[in-house]
This record gives structure tokens, sequence and C-alpha cells, in this order.
């Protein structure tokens, strides 16, 4: 009973989602938002970061820590965007060209850095900090000196007036980009997505009855979470609540596929490899698993999605600063699934969406919230940064101190 209701150990296990659920309640009462204006800015965010987060998973259960060189998979994205941009193939066929260009780029540059951080185990998260730097410097060099001088860029408005090198800003919201190419496909009032969304969960959850793959006591609970939450959406106050959100389905559609891909490889051979080799590589290494390889697989995987990551972003945003968009992807990303409650060698689907849920409903009320209390907007835009960087260091102390604990508790049992 008492390793049931252990208090001490819930909160020592959740304490960053727990003072960042506090933290979002302070800054609610004293931005001055309304909760209907908070509501959707939150869907907005969560629409072009999710998928971001999503992509941390698999180099953390792979025991490679939070991915912080996804930075580079950002920046082979935004190379396929110019070049899509280039050519003039705007709209959803020119998001679909800069996906699958996306692709060889980023993992090629997943396999060199999978390749390096092979040779750095135990240090692979300061060394994809640095690999990050390094390739913000080539990155830089592309875009200042090899774009636009060596190899000519026709595009108007590609290029600094006056000068070579890639413009400070690279506008999707022309005929030659793709702005909204995957958000306005289908968008709906949140009611009516609502709905849709709890019909189609509970036909597939009666589908995997039918075949056998889940039991007669989670069709019947899922269909009864589904019509409560239809029926609380009756309720004017709380419909009011979402009056001013529209979700943009197939995006949310996309994050949710790669949902189900990060469960599905788990159960297939490789991704128990994964958590073998997460686990202990030592006994992965002994048991046949080729530890390397895997690890490498692991980070390949990763980029690419990052890549395409930041493509839901740049599309959602219309625009993107060229030589910048790409630098804080790794450390919000980062900072998000921590938040959510995962850990540096621990993270699931449902740790991702919360911290990127409670990670932005801060990022859009610490603002307000400081004018308010100080007197400076400024304030809180230094907190979101302080948070940023302050929630990894605490989840990395916190990791150290776990580990401190466990040496001690496996030394008192030795002796």
């Amino acid at each position: 009973m008492r390793k049931e209701f252990d208090f001490r150990s819930i909160l020592r296990n959740n304490a960053v989602t727990i003072m960042f659920v506090v933290l979002c309640i302070i800054c609610l009462c004293y931005s001055g938002q309304t909760v209907a204006y908070v509501m959707f800015e939150l869907f907005g965010r969560l629409s072009r970061n999710a998928f971001l987060v999503l992509a941390l998973i698999l180099p953390i259960v792979a025991g490679m820590g939070i991915n912080f060189a996804m930075t580079i998979g950002a920046m082979a994205a935004q190379i396929a965007a110019l070049w899509v941009v280039e050519w003039g193939v705007g709209g959803l066929g020119g998001f679909g060209v800069a996906a699958l260009m996306t692709v060889p780029i980023a993992a090629f540059f997943g396999f060199l850095i999978g390749k390096l951080q092979n040779k750095m185990k135990g240090q692979e998260m300061i060394g994809g900090l640095i690999l990050g730097y390094f390739a913000n410097g080539l990155y830089q060099l592309l875009f200042l000196f090899v774009f636009g001088n060596l190899i000519p860029l026709k595009a108007p408005g590609l290029v600094i007036k006056g000068s070579t090198g890639v413009a400070n800003t690279i506008d999707l919201s022309t005929e030659r980009g793709f702005k909204y190419a995957l958000d306005g496909i289908w968008r709906l009032p949140f009611g009516t997505a609502l709905y849709i969304v709890c019909g189609a969960l509970v036909v597939a959850m009666a589908v995997m009855f039918i075949l056998k793959k889940i039991k007669l006591n989670k069709l019947i609970i899922t269909a009864v979470a589904a019509a409560a939450a239809c029926l609380l959406y009756q309720i004017p106050a709380v419909a009011k609540l979402f009056s001013m959100v529209n979700i943009p389905m197939v995006t949310f559609m996309v994050v949710g596929l790669l949902c189900l891909f990060n469960v599905g490889i788990m159960k297939t051979r490789l991704g128990q490899q994964f958590r073998a080799v997460g686990q202990n590589r030592t006994v992965a290494n002994a048991s046949g698993i080729n530890v390397d390889r895997t690890r490498l697989i692991a980070v390949m995987i990763s980029t690419v999605l990052a890549g395409w990551g930041q493509l839901i972003f740049v599309q959602n945003m219309g625009s993107f600063q060229t030589y910048g968009a790409h630098e804080q992807v790794g450390l919000y990303a980062g900072a998000a699934i921590l938040v959510g409650g995962a850990s540096i060698r621990k993270a699931n689907n449902k740790q991702a969406i919360l911290g990127c849920i409670l990670f932005h409903l801060l990022f859009i009320m610490a603002p307000s919230a400081g004018k308010n209390l100080f007197g400076d907007a400024a304030i809180g835009e230094y907190f979101r940064v302080f948070i940023s960087y302050g929630v990894i260091a605490l989840a990395l102390v916190m990791h150290a101190w776990s580990g401190i604990q466990k040496r001690k508790k496996a030394k008192a049992a030795a002796e």
C-alpha cells in the first residue's frame, strides 16, 4: 500500500510537470487573457510544434538522451524549402516535394551525427549541442556565400538586394510557397472536430475488439469517455471556451500517425532493440544486438522526423527566418518533452503531448503575466528563456540524483 500511495515518490518523479502546472495556473490568473484566447493560441502552437517534440522519443528510448542535433534536421528542411521556392512549386505539391527532398538530406546528416555520437557514448547530448553549433556555421556559409553566388538563385526576393546570399526571410505566402499547405486542406470548428474524432475513436476501438486486439472493458471505457466529452461540449460555458478554435484536421492526423508510428515501432524487433540498448548497452551487445547500428538508426529516424516537423512549422507560420529559424528547435522541443514527465532515458507519446501543452501554455501567458506583475512584458520573455534552460538543467540534475540513489540502494542491498 505504501508503494502504491507513496506521494513523495510521485512528487519526486513528476516534480517538473507539477511545477509547470502550478506556474501555468499562476500565469493564467495574472495574465488577464481570456481562456478562449489561450485555447486559440494553444491549438495553433500544438499544430506546429507537436510533431517536433514527438520526433525526440526514439533516441531517448535508445539511451541517447535528448537529440539536440535535431537542429540539423531542421536545417535540412529549410534547404529543401529554399529549393521548392526557387523552383516555384507552390501549395501542397511544393510541401510534398520539400518533404521528399528532406528525407535524403536529413538521413545523410543523421548518419553522420549517429556515427560521431557512437564515438562519444554517454556524452551524446553535449555532442549534439556542439554538432548543432558546428553545422550552423556551415549552414550560414552555404546560405550567405554558396547560394546566390556560386549557385545562382533566380526567384524574386530570394537574394539579398545589392549583395549575395539568401534573403533574411523566405516568404512562403506567395504563389511559389506553401503556406498552410497542410493546415488549409481541412479546417473544422472545435465542436465538429470533437464529434468526428470521438466517433472515429469509438469505431476504431470497436474494430479492434472485433479483431480481438482489445478487451470489451476498454471499448466500453472509450465509448463512455467519448460520449462524456461530446456531452460536456454541449454546455454553453464550455463551448464558449473553444469558440475561437479551428482545428487543422490533416495536420493533427499527421501528428496522430507519428504517435502510432512511435507505438508500432516499439512492438517490432527494432523497437525491442532500441529498448535493450537504452537499458544496458553491455547486456544488449552480449545478446547479439549491434548496438552502434541500432543507435545510428534511432538518430537517423529522429533527424528525418525533425526535418518534417520543421516543414510543418514553417508552413503554419507562412515564412521563416533564414539564418535563425532552426536555432532553438532542439532546445524548445527538448524542454517540452521533459516538462511532460519524460527523462533522458524514458519517454512516450503521452509525455510528449502533455509537455508540449504545458510548455506552450506558459509561453502564451508569461509575457502578459510579466507585464501585469512587473510592468514590463520583456520580463515574461526572459522568464520563458530561463524556464527553457532551467527545465533541462533540472531534469539532468534529477537524473544524476536518481542514479546516485539507485547505487546507494544497490550497495545497501549487497551489504
